[in-house]
């Protein structure tokens, strides 16, 4: 509500800023979110060409070595207090002759909103407060976007109502960026390379043991090797994995905390397939055409998912979390939300054999 006030304020500025602004042809994206939002918002990143971005911290690494991105904000420094707030405010103000608005909370509603640009384009979403109408009427368009419409094709229809998902692809850094050394691991021969991530940055969404267990005992007729990508905050999810699996098998190679996020992208395209529940790296590998695996436990995937090669594994009556409306909390314990019928071992193991195409030795029978 404080940032209504404060757009209260601005007005008078942003209206006597107007009689000066002139035609620029920049693009402004917002989207603030984490890693898997950053990546399925570069469909529309490439179908605008070049465009400056108002990002999270977190996926910057990304942004910087992406060249549809000429100039980078970093929200964190634009919200620290009210004179920051301000100044950047009116850093955009004249700036911009298109605003797409993918990520509506109160603060980038209102830096939307302050922009004199021609084109203002906002989605609207279920978590819409009615305070927000204010944002809302200095739109030129909205998106309305719902819990099972899918995100990629709504953030594409801010700039053309007729783009869906499959008109433009998504990327994780543009061209693909390679790093300079990676992980020797990664040159095992005659194995099936399988990323997996073990936690999901929300312990709610994150897959238990026992389940990556019944994964292991059910790919153990085949000559797997599990790269387990994250970062180091993430080793006692591992240590919790090896206590239940009694030991630390030869086919897991931890990679936590050995990777810089840019680097992600080009390690992870050298998979066979990646396991993950609605987690960054699956919509990485989605990026980089690895073909995954999604556990989607409590995540709507009709909302949000990989769109390459996926297999889908869940119950879609445990559906209850959104791309808009996450929760933390459920009734079901993670170890039921993650539960593995033997249709979906048979599932999973079919698929994985599926992906032996990247494999440099004769196919295992």
């Amino acid at each position: 509500m404080s940032y209504v006030f404060l757009f209260i304020l601005f007005f008078p500025v942003k209206l006597l800023g107007k009689l000066f602004r002139k035609d620029t042809g920049k693009n402004l994206v917002i989207q603030t979110a984490k890693i898997g939002d950053f990546v399925n918002a570069t469909p529309l990143l490439s179908y605008l060409k070049k465009s400056d971005v108002l990002i999270s911290r977190g996926v910057a690494p990304l942004a910087e070595r992406d060249d549809t991105i000429e100039t980078i904000y970093l929200i964190g420094l634009h919200k620290r207090n009210l004179f920051a707030k301000l100044r950047f405010a009116w850093q955009i103000m004249n700036r911009y002759d298109n605003v797409y608005l993918l990520q509506p909370n109160s603060t980038n509603l209102f830096f939307a909103a302050v922009c004199n640009a021609k084109n203002k384009q906002f989605l609207s979403i279920y978590t819409r407060r009615w305070y927000h109408g204010i944002f809302y009427a200095a739109a030129d368009g909205v998106v309305e976007h719902g819990k099972r419409t899918l995100s990629v094709t709504n953030y594409l229809q801010l700039a053309d109502r007729t783009l869906s998902w499959q008109d433009v692809p998504k990327h994780a850094t543009h061209p693909l960026y390679m790093p300079k050394a990676w992980p020797e691991s990664l040159e095992k021969k005659d194995v099936i390379r399988i990323g997996i991530s073990i936690s999901a940055g929300n312990r709610a969404k994150t897959v238990p043991p026992a389940t990556w267990k019944s994964i292991f005992d059910a790919l153990a007729d085949l000559p797997c090797v599990f790269y387990v990508f994250g970062t180091e905050d993430e080793q006692p999810w591992l240590d919790d994995l090896y206590r239940h699996l009694g030991e630390e098998p030869d086919n897991i190679i931890s990679l936590l905390g050995l990777l810089p996020l840019e680097d992600a992208p080009f390690t992870i395209s050298k998979m066979d397939c990646y396991i993950a529940s609605d987690s960054g790296n699956v919509y990485i590998a989605d990026a980089v055409g690895v073909p995954v695996v999604l556990l989607f436990g409590p995540c709507c995937h009709y909302e949000q998912r990989p769109l390459g090669k996926t297999l889908l594994i869940g119950d879609d009556e445990n559906i209850c979390s959104y791309v808009f409306e996450t929760r933390y909390y459920f009734d079901q314990s993670r170890e039921d939300l993650f539960n593995l019928t033997e249709t979906d071992i048979n599932k999973l193991h079919h698929f994985v054999v599926s992906q032996r195409h990247n494999m440099d030795s004769t196919p295992v029978n």
